[in-house]
């Protein structure tokens, strides 16, 4: 079976990136850019991000997760610790988050450094969530392998009925991660491939480098 990958393609029109538009201060730019996705009405999930991770020799790992939160400090979401890109984060705590906002022809990377977020927050945003997430979180023990379905379903039964009426309690290997940048890229499409990309790079002062990129 072959598939002609080549017959998909299309032209970018919608919108140029200047430095003038862009500003100097890449967090509120992201602002800007996530609320116009997030007002999209075809863009249904705004916060969907790529996050990369590696190991220490340097075998990268990618996968989807939602942003839960995002400030001057950094980019926050989570997992379960003892994941696969739990278990990468402890020993590499570099890593890269991609938004890619397909209607708006936008995309955004972000790299840095990782640091767990404290046990409050985690318990506060834990504490948050419908209580079918909450059990989840204990049900699954994240990338591990498992014989079948019905074990989750077996267990999350369980789970049900032991807390039917009470609250579990966030499950010690589990929580938040805030990612802190070093370098932001965004690119908006443009005609015949000429994308914009705008980058930048944090200085050891604090302040931040723009610079535009080839595309």
């Amino acid at each position: 079976m072959s598939t002609d990958v080549t017959t998909f393609r299309k032209e970018y029109r919608l919108d140029r990136l200047s430095e003038a538009n862009a500003g100097d201060d890449p967090f509120a730019l992201f602002d800007v850019w996530f609320r116009l996705a997030g007002e999209h009405g075809a863009i249904h999930e705004p916060n969907a991000m790529a996050l990369a991770t590696a190991t220490p020799e340097g075998r990268p790992s990618v996968r989807m997760v939602l942003l839960k939160g995002f400030d001057v400090a950094g980019f926050t979401f989570f997992t379960n610790y003892e994941s696969r890109k739990g278990r990468e984060l402890a020993t590499n705590p570099h890593a890269a988050l991609l938004f890619w906002w397909e209607p708006l022809e936008r995309q955004v990377r972000i790299e840095g450094v990782v640091e767990k977020l404290s046990a409050a927050a985690s318990d506060e945003y834990y504490y948050s969530r419908p209580l079918g997430s909450r059990l989840g979180a204990w049900v699954s023990q994240q990338s591990s392998v498992i014989p079948n379905r019905s074990v989750l379903d077996q267990r999350f039964a369980e789970l049900q009925a032991e807390y039917s009426d009470s609250h579990p309690d966030r499950p010690p290997f589990w929580g938040g991660y805030r990612l802190m940048p070093e370098s932001f890229e965004f690119w908006q499409g443009g005609v015949n491939r000429l994308h914009d990309r705008l980058r930048y790079r944090r200085q050891p002062d604090g302040a931040w480098l723009r610079e535009r990129l080839a595309p």
